[in-house]
């Protein structure tokens, strides 16, 4: 019985030695980059060889040095997506930059020089009242079938025909005011485009800075600068929109300021030109002269 005692001891203490000494055996130690690691008895040559020489692992290529990346997003963002990061009041702007651009191309159609001034019917107008081709009922019916700004303004010069120089002056000078109130007409819309898109822009910066700090003080994270960025996205977006169309509204504005005194100057000039043919005293003078 004290045999079997003693060797059910050994067996068991060869037992506890194995189960001790093959997890140490199982694993060793590697050194790799400076660090020390565990490799797993199972792993293969393959990998040891990989691990041995890290300038054989192949490294899927980068972008090229010193090209800037692009951050995630930026690239696929649209333009739907950043009119709708504004807020609401890219709404008016929005409103306000189609107003222009309707408003603009009709003033560019309406104030070119050939349909306020058409050269061709004023050569030919003033060239026939030389030539005595014209009497004032002709003079008359001509300028209605033109129908033109300068034309309108003929038609008012003609029908003072004898009159002196200076009646027909006044009647010159009333009728090319009236014209050109007309010309100035939606003159106003865009200066205050001009005026409102900058106003609106501030506004929605102001709008998006309040949500901003809104936002931070009801999550109470003051020091998570992220959550501030959807605030502040929506007050450059909104002031970027008021200067994109404000900048165009002034420079329209000026430019067809600058082209109605233009043709105001052109239509003063060919008035001058038709008084000098039928005021009373070149009439006169032409009847003393024939009667010479």
């Amino acid at each position: 019985m004290a045999v079997d005692q003693k060797r059910f001891a050994a067996a068991l203490a060869v037992g506890v030695i194995l189960c001790t000494a093959a997890p140490a055996q199982a694993q060793r130690t590697r050194v790799w980059a400076g660090a020390e690691a565990t490799t797993p008895a199972t792993e293969s040559s393959e990998e040891i060889r990989l691990a041995a020489n890290p300038a054989a692992v192949s490294v899927p290529p980068g972008p090229p040095a010193g090209l800037p990346v692009n951050p995630p997003g930026i690239a696929s963002e649209s333009l739907l997506s950043t009119v709708v990061g504004g807020g609401i009041l890219m709404i008016p702007l929005i409103g306000c930059s189609l107003a222009l651009a309707v408003f603009g191309i009709e003033r560019a159609v309406s104030l070119r020089t050939g349909r306020v001034v058409p050269r061709m019917f004023v050569d030919r107008f003033i060239e026939q009242l030389q030539d005595g081709e014209f009497s004032r009922q002709q003079a008359i019916a001509a300028c209605d079938s033109s129908g033109s700004p300068v034309a309108r303004v003929f038609a008012a010069v003609v029908r003072r025909w004898g009159r002196p120089a200076v009646e027909i002056e006044q009647a010159a000078i009333d009728a090319c005011e009236r014209e050109i109130m007309h010309l100035r007409r939606y003159r106003r819309i865009f200066n205050g485009v001009a005026t409102i898109a900058p106003l609106l822009g501030l506004l929605g910066t102001v709008f998006g800075l309040i949500r901003s700090f809104n936002d931070v003080a009801a999550a109470g994270a003051m020091g998570r600068p992220d959550m501030l960025a959807g605030g502040f996205g929506e007050a450059l977006i909104t002031t970027a929109m008021g200067l994109l169309v404000a900048i165009p509204a002034m420079v329209l504005h000026s430019f067809f300021t600058s082209r109605v005194d233009r043709l105001a100057l052109r239509l003063d000039e060919t008035c001058q030109q038709v008084i000098d043919e039928i005021a009373v005293e070149t009439v006169g003078e032409g009847r003393r002269r024939a009667a010479a």
